[in-house]
């Protein structure tokens, strides 16, 4: 790939970047990966001398965002700092991850290869970036969801590489396997179905309408893969962001026409599926919770235990949330080529560490945290317990947004947790 020109949007100099790491961090003379990254600074303070700011995205298996002009949290970060806005690993522009790119290794050279795809080699990666960028001074981090994840890894390893950190909507579950996540966040997706439900009662009867209708006829998708129930159910996916509970029942009133399914609703499901187009976001989902023990497909394992998350005819359809199934293997396109390696990582029980609960409990680098009380992807009561051992930190437990307020609010959000940083 070669490196993009730079260019200004908004009157911000944008300045595309390419790094090579290495895709084994304990082999750094073997297979290297290419990174792609997006610096940002404002015009008008090109010429100061400004810290680093790095934004580590939501996920795992998502792209940096793609700026189109100055607000939101970006506004706030650019007033003084320089933003580096990272594909990491296996995403975006990065190397990605797809069944293509993979196709010439076997099932167990694919789960070797995906091994190294998580948050402690992401960070690995980051710190010999910051070493190319800020060489005799330390950055501060943004991250969203899994990449508060992977902030506490970097504060975990790299602590000296670290000014400020701050996160939202991303306290990971230290010291809990993956089936303890799942069985409090089907509860939280369980309350999500209920509320919305409660509030768009006409909603049950077109859920219902269409879980049978999916179940006795073959519906395609536009990419000519069949609609199943199981996949309506994941449309819930997003109940947990602001504004959510308003496009679902927008979707289901779309469903029909007539007695036909509606050509553009169905377009519009397989724009709302990001499996295909994010492999990791399955692949690895669990594995982020994985630290010397197996997921075993955890939230498979623990949906038994809910049953009013599961359909059959004649029974009120109810959606799921973030969990991660091996059925979408043998159903998404782009994931069935990588079933035998899903299986095999999800087999893998020799996973390395991710945190040190030491070191954090001896942090001294300043960590803010909006921490979200009614989050359906990350567990408050988990979020809690993690902070009573991360020293140094801060939290503003808010039920004022939902797990996607750095991109609803993000300016103001942003800008509060600076203050709660800065103001000790």
């Amino acid at each position: 790939m070669n490196r993009p020109l730079s260019y200004v949007l908004d009157g911000v100099l944008c300045e595309p970047r390419l790094f090579t790491v290495p895709l084994d961090h304990r082999q750094p003379e073997g297979p290297a990966l290419t990174l792609f990254g997006r610096t940002l600074c404002r015009k008008d303070k090109l010429d100061a001398d400004l810290p680093w700011l790095l934004y580590l995205q939501g996920g795992p298996g998502f792209g940096a965002p793609r700026p189109t002009n100055q607000n939101g949290w970006l506004k706030r970060a650019l007033q003084e700092f320089r933003v580096l806005l990272l594909d990491q690993r296996g995403t975006g522009h990065s190397t990605p991850v797809s069944a293509d790119a993979l196709a010439h290794l076997s099932p167990s050279e694919q789960a070797d290869y995906l091994s190294h795809f998580r948050a402690d080699d992401i960070v690995r990666d980051a710190e010999l970036i910051r070493a190319e960028l800020s060489p005799h001074r330390p950055w501060s981090l943004l991250g969203q969801s899994f990449g508060g994840f992977c902030c506490l890894t970097y504060l975990s390893l790299f602590p000296a590489a670290l000014h400020e950190v701050y996160i939202t909507g991303g306290i990971p579950p230290l010291g809990r396997r993956a089936e303890e996540v799942y069985r409090a966040t089907y509860r939280r997706v369980a309350d999500k179905n209920r509320a919305f439900f409660s509030r768009f009662p006409h909603a049950q009867a077109i859920a219902n309408r269409l879980a049978n209708h999916l179940h006795s006829h073959e519906v395609r998708l536009p990419n000519g893969q069949r609609l199943t129930v199981e996949q309506l159910q994941q449309q819930g996916l997003d109940l947990g962001a602001s504004g959510a509970f308003e496009g679902l029942y927008f979707l289901l009133e779309d469903a029909f026409i007539g007695e036909r399914i509606n050509p553009a609703f169905l377009y519009q499901v397989q724009a709302m599926q990001p499996f295909n187009a994010h492999p990791i976001f399955a692949i690895l989902h669990e594995a982020i919770y994985c630290e010397g023990s197996a997921s075993d497909w955890a939230a498979e394992r623990v949906r038994a235990e809910h049953p009013e998350l599961a359909w059959a005819p004649g029974q009120d359809f109810a959606f799921t949330g973030e969990m991660i199934f091996p059925w979408m293997f043998e159903q998404f396109r782009e994931l069935v080529p990588l079933k035998e390696a899903a299986h095999l990582l999800a087999k893998k029980a020799d996973w390395g560490p991710l945190y040190d609960p030491a070191q954090l409990a001896r942090n001294p680098v300043p960590v803010a945290c909006a921490v979200y009380a009614d989050d359906m992807y990350v567990e408050f009561d988990f979020c809690r317990d993690t902070l009573k051992g991360l020293g140094s930190s801060r939290a503003w437990i808010t039920n004022e947004y939902e797990h996607n307020g750095l991109r609803a609010d993000g300016e103001q959000i942003l800008d509060r947790l600076i203050r709660l940083n800065r103001d000790r």
